[in-house]
């Protein structure tokens, strides 16, 4: 039998392969895998998915929830504008040195992106930082890190330099 052959006749198989892979890990009492122990062995991924339990931990209240990123939270030109009107932003601009020589966003601080480092930020001046860059994606990436770093949400530009300048708010040409 060819090989493109034996691949067809096997393709409906293939959605019910996780199913068998689990089932076969829960092999019954006195299966050569289980012998030795008290009980069915554990479904497969079971070690894995209770890795971050403690030892002893019976009830649901024990088990840590998963710690999930702290969001993004995306800004509109005009709600960007309406929050550096009132003050107390760090605006920090991830694009490249170049991008920044065609204008800024006033007031902009510049960290390109592959220079990028939370860590070494100084956040104690209780400032919210602000990040924006071209087009939203690279601030986003900048976001996810800061956030990750803080375990506090992020703000950036949505749609980055490109929408600040369609919904005409003003820049700085260097």
């Amino acid at each position: 039998m060819t090989s493109a052959r034996l691949a067809l006749l096997l393709a409906p198989a293939l959605p019910l392969a996780p199913v068998l892979l689990a089932l076969s890990a829960c092999g019954g009492e006195g299966s050569g895998a289980s012998e030795g122990r008290k009980g069915p062995s554990a479904p497969l991924g079971f070690e894995l998915a209770m890795a971050g339990v403690s030892e002893g931990a019976a009830d649901d209240s024990a088990v840590p929830a998963p710690a999930a990123p702290a969001p993004l939270i995306a800004l509109t030109p005009e709600q960007l504008a309406a929050r550096l009107e009132k003050g107390n932003i760090r605006l920090i601009d991830v694009r490249t040195t170049a991008e920044v020589a065609e204008g800024v966003i006033p007031g902009a601080e510049h960290i390109p992106l592959d220079q990028f480092d939370p860590t070494a930020l100084d956040l104690s001046d209780g400032r919210e930082v602000v990040l924006y860059c071209r087009s939203g994606r690279r601030s986003a990436m900048a976001g996810e890190k800061l956030a990750a770093v803080t375990g506090e949400p992020v703000e950036h530009l949505e749609g980055g330099m490109l929408a600040w300048e369609a919904a005409q708010q003003p820049v700085d040409k260097p």
